[in-house]
């Protein structure tokens, strides 16, 4: 990797100085004036060294060796180090960009450790609501990215079809639903949506009815067979509509026969989990529940058993992971991409598996997101108050549908557009539902990007030969590197940085720094297309834009794949 080159060529200048163990990390100037790379280490160590850091910036800028990687190195006011990168460098990273099967994996080592990634995990028997879309596809995406620099990548769907909401729902369905009803429904979940929402509007008026809930929650936990065949329904009933939703989003999952391991998978598990926590002396009683305590009240006591007897999410997350440690060995690296609001609970889980030693921190890393809500309040499954998934997928197509008439071409922009109007936001901000923010598609939309790909390769399919032979006239795409145009550098510049922007958004798991490049790249490769004639230049000029293009049509296509969406032949 270029930066990483760059880093190696600055600690070794650095040591020939006498200037030993330190790392001269490197960020991006705002202004690429100013280079592709700068460093302050002179401002880090000129008080150290009993010198300015302007000086000692010179002494390293005059010390770093010639090299093929290195145009020039320029000094600036305090005591920056601004590092240009050479014009044979960027064209080297062109050939090797506009190759006709590239694959962005190719320039990442394999590596020994195994990743899950943990995402969607809607509840059983209720909506797949548009607050379900954040965890689908920012989760969908760092697997993605995990998987393309090296991991092995276990896509896991932790279902939610566990605990004490089925007792309510078991109660609600014998006491005023219709099982046939519900049986030939299209939408059946709707169905089981009105029956938990009916449960706490009575419930409200007759609170006993949330211990009716418990004691049929005991039931299904005990193995009753009515229970037990009414939970399953539930689930199938569940999975219909699961089954559209992820096929519409292009999300797949790697474990269970791809349905992944929901909560219920671990129930036979819970036991052995407790006595372990019991053998460790973590556990103790409290008012006739089972909690942990933490080290000097770092956490707030974490419930594992309830007072009367029923499991709870602590208990069944840690059969889940006690099993993925067991199934993938000590060294795997769980994430779970959940909502912010339950980022106390993971702490006293990770808290609680570090003290079983079953893990290290590192092994565990919850990826936060914000929520869907409205404007003026939160969005509520219990109160009825929610915007469905499958609504939203259904207006997005319709809108879509009105820019041409092919309607596969419409699916994929409209999914597009719903994928990437989330992912271009930083996981962590909460999204303000709103139709046409939600479903946009002009500006830093989807649809923009996918067009920008269209025009890229519609190009480079006018250029006769050149789309079954990219990089034909490559040698002379490098020696013409002195005729470089501004928005042929700029691009350039842009294209080398792709390696280094994949890397960086799967180790900071953050999808959303390789959206924010990919426009970028989309807003200068626009720029280039209409100042800088490609099929009309002359034939060496032609052929070096052709593989700016080509290489553009490549990143363009490789990081919206990363990101889940799909590319179109046509717009």
């Amino acid at each position: 990797m270029i930066r990483q080159d760059i880093e190696e060529i600055l600690k070794t200048t650095l040591d020939s100085l006498g200037i030993k163990d330190v790392q001269p990390n490197l960020s991006h100037p705002t202004d690429s004036n100013h280079g592709d790379y700068a460093t302050g280490i002179a401002l880090q160590l000129a008080k150290k060294l009993n010198t300015s850091p302007m000086e000692l910036a010179q002494k390293i800028a005059d010390a770093v060796p010639k090299n093929e990687l290195i145009d020039r190195v320029e000094v600036a006011k305090p005591g920056f180090i601004n590092i240009h990168l050479s014009p044979l460098q960027l064209l080297k990273q062109l050939k090797q960009l506009s190759q006709k099967d590239f694959d962005v994996s190719s320039f990442f080592p394999k590596k020994n450790q195994t990743v899950i990634v943990e995402y969607s995990s809607p509840n059983i028997a209720k909506p797949f609501t548009i607050g379900h879309l954040r965890s689908t596809i920012i989760g969908d995406a760092i697997a993605n990215l995990f998987a393309v620099v090296g991991y092995e990548v276990k896509r896991d769907n932790h279902v939610g079809d566990w605990g004490t909401q089925f007792g309510k729902l078991i109660y609600a369905i014998q006491e005023w639903g219709s099982i046939k009803e519900i049986e030939t429904s299209p939408r059946p979940v709707k169905l089981l949506v009105e029956l938990y929402v009916k449960f706490h509007e009575e419930a409200e008026k007759n609170p006993k009815l949330e211990d009716r809930a418990r004691e049929k929650f005991i039931l299904l936990e005990s193995g009753d067979k009515e229970a037990r065949a009414l939970w399953n329904k539930c689930v199938e009933w569940s999975w219909k509509e699961f089954d559209f939703i992820y096929k519409k989003l292009n999300i797949t999952f790697t474990e269970n026969k791809g349905r992944g391991f929901g909560e219920s998978y671990f129930e036979k598990n819970l036991q052995a989990v407790v006595k372990e926590l019991e053998d460790k002396k973590l556990i103790v009683n409290s008012q006739g529940a089972k909690i942990v305590e933490f080290e000097n009240d770092e956490r707030p006591p974490l419930m594992i058993i309830k007072k009367d007897g029923a499991s709870l999410y602590a208990t069944r997350d840690l059969a889940t992971d006690k099993f993925r440690k067991e199934k993938y060995g000590d060294d795997v690296l769980i994430i779970n991409e959940v909502g912010a609001e339950q980022t106390l609970y993971f702490r006293q889980l990770y808290s609680l598996e570090v003290m079983l030693g079953w893990f290290k921190p590192e092994q565990r890393k919850h990826v936060a997101h914000g929520l869907y809500r409205f404007k003026d309040q939160k969005m509520s499954t219990r109160k009825g108050n929610t915007i469905w998934l499958e609504d939203v997928i259904k207006e997005a197509e319709l809108r879509a549908s009105k820019l041409g008439d092919d309607s596969s071409v419409a699916s994929e922009v409209a999914i597009a557009s719903l994928k990437w109007n989330d992912l271009k936001h930083s996981p962590q901000q909460d999204v303000i539902f709103d139709w046409d923010t939600v479903l946009n598609m002009q500006g830093n939309s989807g649809p923009y990007l996918l067009y920008t790909v269209v025009r890229a390769t519609s190009v480079i399919a006018k250029a006769k030969g050149f789309n079954d032979s990219p990089v034909e006239g490559a040698k002379s795409g490098v020696d013409g590197a002195g005729e470089l145009n501004k928005d042929e550098t700029t691009l350039l510049r842009q294209l080398s940085r792709f390696q280094e922007i994949v890397e960086q958004s799967a180790t900071q798991y953050l999808p959303s720094t390789l959206a924010t490049y990919l426009f970028q790249l989309a807003q200068q490769y626009n720029v280039f297309y209409q100042s800088s004639p490609i099929l009309k230049a002359d034939e060496k000029t032609k052929t070096q834009r052709l593989m700016i293009t080509y290489a553009v049509a490549n990143v363009l296509t490789s990081g919206l794949s990363l990101l889940g969406i799909k590319t179109v032949e046509k717009m």
